[in-house]
């Protein structure tokens, strides 16, 4: 018989991990709910002309893609093999596969808004808690399947939607104890601008999909990628100057004005970041500007972020987003500008854990065992456990008259604080002993009086 597996790149998810996922999620959540977004949720496939060409040469290799129904038809073996073939040259052929797993939220959620924007209020503000799936190659905080928390504003061209993302940051960070986050930001038109200084707009593919990998292989390997993508020596300069700005929020703005501030592009984007950081400047919150920031998605034209897991744990990203102001133009719906963000579940989880930052009271899901002592007690004990449930309180019968001591086990496994034993003499008295095993204290308490008890 053959050992079961999973695919490369996914996991499955037991009580213990699936409470702290929970926590996540919920936490995101209710930050999203408190700055007024909406729950949205798109399928797990679309069509593959929806993806392709949307997130950059690197993103569409990363493509999931599903092969059609009927390729096991002997009338079209001839012609499926050919299709196969230009699917092998890397070539997309509609007779092998028509669509494809979702890789990110942003652009479903850009067709969703496409298809319905003559119903919809603007400016519509959604979130959404999906898996999405990625051709990566997994390592640790890299998965295949994994969960992204999105919150988007379409409808609206206004920089106070920036500034609320990046407070939605700062309190879902602090609220799971990531004090440490280190949030950061970029513009795609001071990027742009870079590019018109180097060559010409032709060059912007070149130069962020180059500077994105800046941390992973270092400036000289960067310089590398650049002329091998056709910068001159001179053009190369220009980027690592660039690239090697440092300082002050404003220090920062000031020598990105001094390389391409004199362009309307560079002016433009400056300009916005100058005005987000005003507007959080009281906020107390840790934000830096950061020009080698380039989030390599195609669609991006404002103002990027990205958050980052505190330096103590070697994750790296753990969100990011940024201004689409024409994304649903790509489905024919011109002139309605988006800017979102990204939460990594997955990566957030890892950052936790390592931290130990889970809240410990996590793993209680019942919180109180009765004790199942024979026919007649067991029966009483489900009275009182329906009681209980009655008001909320989590509660399990034993599924079994045994020894004390394997009752006490499974209350101990499940990390149960309660269990409430009732025999005999209880039985006869109408009343109950529960005891406290976090603290071993033990009571008596008449069965009438049971669900005033603190459950605590």
């Amino acid at each position: 018989m053959t050992k079961p597996t999973l695919p490369q790149g996914t996991r499955d998810f037991g009580p213990a991990v699936v409470r702290k996922r929970s926590y996540i999620l919920q936490t995101i959540r209710t930050v999203f709910e408190l700055y007024g977004f909406q729950p949205l949720e798109t399928p797990a496939m679309e069509n593959l002309e929806t993806l392709m060409g949307k997130y950059g040469e690197e993103g569409d290799k990363l493509i999931f893609k599903i092969l059609n129904n009927g390729l096991d038809n002997k009338d079209k073996e001839a012609q499926i093999r050919t299709d196969f073939e230009k699917v092998l040259e890397g070539k997309n052929v509609k007779g092998i596969t028509e669509r494809a797993l979702k890789y990110d939220l942003t652009i479903p959620f850009a067709r969703y808004v496409a298809m319905n924007h003559a119903q919809l209020s603007f400016p519509f503000k959604r979130y959404q808690v999906q898996p999405v799936w990625r051709a990566d190659r997994p390592q640790k905080g890299r998965y295949r399947e994994f969960y992204q928390c999105d919150a988007d504003v379409v409808g609206s061209r206004s920089l106070l939607n920036e500034t609320e993302l990046a407070l939605i940051y700062h309190e879902v960070f602090n609220r799971l104890g990531l004090t440490g986050y280190d949030l950061r930001i970029n513009h795609r038109q001071v990027l742009a601008a870079l590019s018109e200084v180097c060559g010409g707009a032709g060059q912007l593919t070149n130069i962020t999909v180059a500077i994105a990998k800046l941390d992973k292989i270092g400036i000289e390997k960067v310089k590398e990628e650049l002329s091998a993508r056709g910068l001159t020596t001179d053009q190369v300069s220009i980027i690592e100057q660039y690239l090697g700005i440092k300082g002050s929020n404003e220090e920062i703005l000031s020598g990105l004005e001094k390389i391409v501030g004199h362009t309307e592009a560079g002016k433009t984007g400056i300009d916005e970041m100058r005005t987000v950081l005003e507007q959080l400047k009281d906020q107390q919150l840790n934000i830096q500007t950061d020009p080698t920031l380039a989030r390599g998605l195609n669609y991006y034209t404002g103002l990027i972020f990205e958050a980052k897991a505190p330096a103590t744990v070697s994750i790296g990203s753990i969100g990011g987003g940024g201004r689409y102001d024409d994304l649903t133009g790509l489905f024919g719906v011109k002139d309605i500008p988006g800017v979102g963000i990204s939460f990594g579940v997955d990566r957030i989880y890892d950052v936790l854990e390592e931290l130990q930052l889970f809240p410990k009271d996590l793993q209680i899901s019942t919180r109180v065992l009765f004790f199942n002592l024979g026919a007649a007690e067991s029966k009483k004990a489900f009275e009182l456990a329906q009681l209980l449930r009655a008001k909320g309180i989590s509660a399990e019968l034993y599924h079994e008259a045994t020894k004390f001591d394997k009752q006490f086990k499974y209350a101990e496994k499940k990390n149960i604080p309660y269990v409430i034993i009732i025999g005999e003499k209880e039985l006869q008295n109408n009343n109950c002993n529960i005891k406290n095993l976090l603290t071993g204290i033990q009571e008596t308490v008449r069965n009438t009086a049971l669900i005033q008890f603190p459950f605590k």
